[in-house]
């Protein structure tokens, strides 16, 4: 695709949102939240080294310096929009109003939002230089705690490698679902470089697994049979150990599978509102599917009632998922 063919954010925008429909979402929401991924991958690549700075987040995970500086990052972009009037993220996972007096959002608009986001998802594996991420969700709400999952109308996961990229998903009411994929010109300007992702159909060339928490198989005969017919099916194993990376494998091939098990021994390591949410949304826009793997039941099915709620996740294509439910729950 020649330069000139490539869309810009804001005519995309103006594309896939209409007129009068979430005029500030589409004005100075996403295009600021956008531009502070690429002051998060400044801050990586300009960190010299990894280390904990000794102290945690609420959660009781130990902070690293990065963690801190990206939180920093995408909190100087919530405050440059108004209408954001909540957020609360894994490093400060308490939903606070992000008005300087600390003022209770104003009543009588229905355009108002809260951010739930995992500024630097990866930590495990930033200090080998592997690719990481962030992941935001946008809620067209006062707040994103009990709220029903349709109200989370964005996400956005930022992939911080040798590019800087970031993909979108929208789900407004009364438009049509969309995900999309940003890339970062060299003077700073978003440019629309995939303006529809969209996970293939069968048959499938290449068929990808991504299987993590892998040592719950020696505990569970389910997960290890699900493994051994990803092995036996000669399908490609690409799996990095970072939810973002995985995840955007899946989306850039048109297909694959992530599966994150949950058993008595292992358990629920991912936080609904931070990362589970988000990347369900992405991936239903995207055409696949995102369950829990405890149920079977759609991720977007159930509001998030404490922001420390936790759970595993199978996604992907939608064949593929069926499958791992199938053979996990029987």
């Amino acid at each position: 695709m020649a330069n000139e063919q490539i869309p810009s954010l804001e005519s995309h925008l103006h594309s896939i949102i209409p007129d009068g429909t979430l005029p500030l979402l589409r004005q100075d929401v996403l295009p600021k939240l956008l531009h502070s991924i690429t002051d998060v991958a400044k801050v990586l690549r300009n960190e010299a080294t990894v280390s904990q700075v000794g102290t945690a987040n609420a959660f009781g995970d130990d902070q690293l310096n990065v963690d801190v500086l990206t939180e920093k990052a995408i909190r100087s972009a919530i405050a440059q929009c108004p209408s954001i009037v909540t957020a609360s993220s894994e490093e400060d996972p308490v939903e606070r109003s992000t008005s300087p007096s600390g003022s209770a959002p104003p009543s009588g608009n229905d355009e108002v939002y809260s951010l739930a986001f995992d500024p630097l998802d990866g930590s495990s594996i930033i200090a080998p230089n592997w690719t990481v991420g962030t992941i935001i969700g946008v809620w067209n709400a006062p707040s994103a705690v009990k709220q029903h999952p349709s109200k989370q109308v964005a996400a956005i996961l930022g992939v911080l490698g040798p590019r800087t990229t970031a993909v979108v998903a929208l789900r407004i009411p009364g438009c049509q679902p969309t995900c999309f994929e940003v890339a970062y010109g060299s003077q700073g300007d978003l440019q629309v470089v995939r303006p529809s992702i969209r996970l293939g159909d069968a048959p499938f060339k290449t068929r990808y697994f991504a299987p993590a928490n892998l040592r719950t198989a020696a505990e569970n005969p389910k997960y290890m049979s699900l493994i051994n017919h990803f092995i036996q099916e000669a399908y490609t194993l690409r799996y990095a150990g970072g939810l973002v990376p995985d995840i955007i494998h899946i989306l850039v091939k048109g297909h694959g599978v992530y599966v994150s098990p949950v058993t008595e021994k292992s358990k629920a390591k991912l936080r609904r509102l931070y990362e589970l949410l988000p990347i369900a949304l992405i991936v239903e826009c995207a055409g696949g599917l995102a369950v829990e793997p405890e149920s079977g039941n759609t991720i977007l099915d159930r509001e998030v009632q404490d922001t420390d709620e936790r759970g595993g996740l199978i996604c992907g294509t939608k064949e593929e998922v069926e499958l791992a439910v199938k053979t996990l729950l029987g």
